[in-house]
């Protein structure tokens, strides 16, 4: 069984734990940790989006950030994003490789495979640009990668919401983040 820390509205720590199963029942506020693996292409920023299983227990089937997850009890967010990246997607990198973008609080409530999801997540958003060698999925939580434009992914989640389900709030970290390494010039 899985157990997070309970975070305060700040998205800090409380001391206190709490199961993977009771964070999603009710609710509970926790952390996780996003890392959206980018690159330059033709026409501005690029981003590897994972496909999620159709067994994943929120959002089957749907493209979502490259690689995040919570953050188990007594973790820090550097590391859980190094261990995602290498769990999900054989990308082996270490702390020093992710940049740090930024934050953001995800609230929602939303039914998958007939029972109540309740999401309260604060999540640590990483960059990473650096090697990926070849990848090696783990079908339990990702089907398939692909490469997006990231402009195009902004713009199709304003409206449709069929096929990502990336974080908007998310997404705008990075947005922001890019933004002011490009100086704010070009694309995002």
């Amino acid at each position: 069984m899985e157990f997070f820390d309970i975070v305060d509205e700040n998205g800090r720590p409380t001391g206190e734990i709490v199961s993977r199963e009771e964070a999603h029942q009710k609710g509970v506020p926790h952390r996780t940790a996003h890392v959206w693996i980018v690159r330059r292409g033709p026409r501005g920023y690029e981003i590897l989006l994972q496909k999620r299983s159709p067994e994943k227990d929120s959002f089957p089937g749907m493209y979502d950030t490259s690689s995040a997850g919570h953050i188990p009890a007594g973790d820090e967010p550097p590391e859980s994003a190094v261990r995602e990246l290498r769990e999900e997607l054989g990308v082996e990198a270490d702390p020093r490789d992710l940049r740090f973008a930024g934050t953001f609080h995800i609230r929602y409530e939303k039914q998958f495979h007939g029972r109540m999801f309740r999401d309260n997540e604060f999540a640590s958003v990483y960059v990473y640009t650096g090697p990926l060698g070849e990848l090696k999925l783990q079908k339990s939580e990702v089907s398939e990668v692909r490469w997006f434009e990231l402009d195009a992914v902004w713009e199709e989640i304003q409206n449709d919401r069929r096929r990502f389900c990336v974080p908007k709030p998310g997404l705008a970290v990075l947005r922001r983040y890019l933004a002011g390494e490009s100086g704010g010039k070009g694309s995002p």
